[in-house]
């Protein structure tokens, strides 16, 4: 029953923040329950009214003007219960409003840290908690309260009445806790099995290209089942506990009624109660019970809010801080590596080891070393992604992790290894989504990357849609646009990551101009690549090897190191031993 304390104990996230500025609304919510709570009372005081004088006096006039006020009054009842329901459904939407955009970039935050775990499951989790807390569950919650109220009636009415249904209260309240105690491991485990099946869905489905051609298919489909049937099993598990606590606790609930019945006959009998009061008796009861009775038919749901909230939690606290951060000048391009090592999250050996080097405005810096050198993690935290273990990452004196992402992005371009495009057209791709990017610029953008005729070759040109991650286009296709996008704007600072790894000769070509073009307007440029011709126009070049700078300076002092001459084939190795140890 974790989730009946846990709006008692809210942490110091958007999330926290956001549910203590919903105690206000709570509140008045809270008080419209007491007024709908009271109206109630009319029903009964109605039927010991009809039994009690209508039914004795025959009056008509009494029977009519008793019913149209009880009429009116539970019209009354409805409205406010409708209030009521508005109140919630409102704060649900304002607590979306300011949860939801956290919550989105805090699964980026997870994203770049190497958690793939949360993904979109994380806004699937923020309607369930919304739904859960702003629904039926949270109503009868609300009506709780009132239950000593009508218990109290009761036991003014009789104490034989009141005793009995507070014996059924209890009974039922100890159903309802022994039915979560019975069925929260088997859904936990059910639900976090079924997670873990649709991440590997998921997985599997981005890769289906690679899954049908190596045969994959049976083996991960094994893999697959074994997560399904935990969360089939424990599911049925749940499920089979579950019923059998509903049904007792339905079977108390009408034993209660039959039972209230009966004791009211027998006060009637006794000469205890007025006849009146036998089916007020029922109606009280049955109010007193009903709360409880909805909590207990939404346990299971309150149950999935609960471990909805808790991963919220875990995702948000693990996400950094928006930082406010003063707007800045557009950069010069001065960049500066201070010190910098780094590992991902995971990895017991540093990936970077002291790295140190700078670069001035308006040069290309090319970085060249063997596969897991490091050269795309320096990448990423070269544009801010991925937060130094020690050091800072500078440009213009400025920290890039700790710069305005939304501000930074106007002035660097970035070009991963693996171009991804969203779904969408080629021109908003290109834009990267913004709002009042002009197509002006995004033409230029794309006639600097040379693939300004290529897309005019396209069904509908610039408005072609890429499809979900660009499938539509080829990998050389996708990587040229990549590059428009990167260079939109005419950033100040540019990094790419194996631009010409997907590129033909003319893709080639269209880049060495481009990055020729970049240089031309000020831009500072890093290329990483394993082909020695894209630094042509590269002044610098950084070495790495096993995480560590090898050798960086001038470009051809570096390509000269890096090229040794072969030595005579005339001289015996006995010849050449001594040559070298001179």
């Amino acid at each position: 029953m974790k989730f009946l304390t846990f709006l008692t104990d809210l942490p110091d996230n958007v999330l926290g923040r956001a549910l203590r500025e919903g105690y206000k609304p709570a509140a008045v919510a809270f008080g419209f329950s007491l007024v709908s709570n009271l109206l109630y009372m009319a029903l009964p005081l109605y039927t010991y009214q009809i039994y009690g004088r209508v039914m004795t006096s025959q009056n008509y006039a009494t029977l009519w003007m008793l019913t149209l006020v009880t009429l009116f009054v539970f019209f009354v009842s409805s409205a406010i219960d409708d209030f009521r329901a508005r109140i919630l459904i409102n704060f649900g939407v304002a607590l979306d409003q300011r949860v939801s955009g956290r919550v989105f970039t805090s699964l980026f935050d997870a994203a770049v840290r190497g958690d793939w775990g949360a993904r979109a499951q994380a806004l699937r989790d923020l309607d369930q908690f919304r739904q859960s807390l702003t629904g039926i569950a949270a109503a009868a919650f609300m009506d709780v309260p009132w239950i000593p109220v009508f218990l109290g009636v009761l036991f003014i009415i009789d104490p034989l009445v009141g005793t009995v249904t507070l014996i059924g209260a209890l009974i039922l309240i100890g159903l309802a806790i022994a039915q979560s105690r019975a069925t929260q491991g088997a859904l936990k485990d059910a639900n976090e099995a079924a997670l873990k099946s649709y991440g590997f869905t998921d997985a599997a489905l981005r890769n289906g290209e690679v899954v049908r051609a190596m045969g994959m298919l049976p083996t991960l489909g094994q893999a697959w089942a074994q997560h399904r049937a935990v969360t089939i099993e424990r599911g049925a598990a749940a499920a089979e506990a579950s019923n059998m606590y509903t049904d007792i606790i339905k079977a108390v609930r009408m034993g209660m009624q039959v039972l209230i019945v009966a004791i009211g006959a027998y006060l009637i009998l006794k000469g205890k109660i007025h006849s009146g009061m036998l089916f007020a008796n029922m109606i009280l009861a049955s109010r007193a019970l009903q709360p409880i009775e909805k909590i207990v038919g939404s346990w299971d749901s309150l149950n999935n809010m609960y471990r909805a909230y808790e991963r919220l939690n875990k995702l948000l606290a693990g996400a950094e801080p928006p930082s406010q951060a003063t707007t800045l000048p557009r950069p010069l391009g001065k960049l500066s590596v201070e010190g910098v090592n780094f590992a991902p999250p995971g990895m017991p050996k540093l990936v970077l080891a002291n790295i140190n080097f700078t670069i001035d405005p308006n040069e290309v810096l090319g970085v060249i070393g063997p596969s897991g050198a490091g050269k795309s993690t320096l990448a990423r935290l070269l544009v801010g992604i991925w937060k130094p273990l020690n050091g800072v990452v500078r440009l213009d004196g400025a920290d890039v992790f700790t710069w305005d992402r939304a501000d930074f992005g106007k002035y660097i371009g970035y070009l991963p290894q693996d171009t991804e495009l969203f779904g969408g057209s080629v021109r908003n791709n290109i834009a990267r989504f913004r709002e009042g990017v002009t197509d002006e610029e995004v033409v230029a953008a794309a006639q600097l990357a040379g693939v300004h005729e290529l897309i005019l070759r396209m069904p509908k040109g610039y408005d072609t849609d890429v499809g979900e991650g660009g499938v539509v286009l080829s990998a050389g296709q996708r990587q040229r646009v990549g590059l428009a996008r990167t260079v939109l704007g005419n950033p100040a600072f540019i990094v790419m990551d194996e631009p010409n790894a997907n590129l033909d000769a003319e893709g080639e070509d269209a880049l060495m101009r481009a990055i020729d073009a970049m240089k031309a307007n000020g831009a500072t440029v890093v290329i990483i690549s394993h082909k020695p011709g894209v630094f042509r126009a590269a002044d610098k070049m950084l070495v790495l090897r096993e995480g560590r700078v090898e050798l960086f300076g001038p470009r051809d002092q570096v390509m000269s190191r890096l090229v040794k001459p072969a030595q005579p084939p005339s001289q015996p190795p006995e010849v050449r031993a001594v040559e070298a140890s001179r």
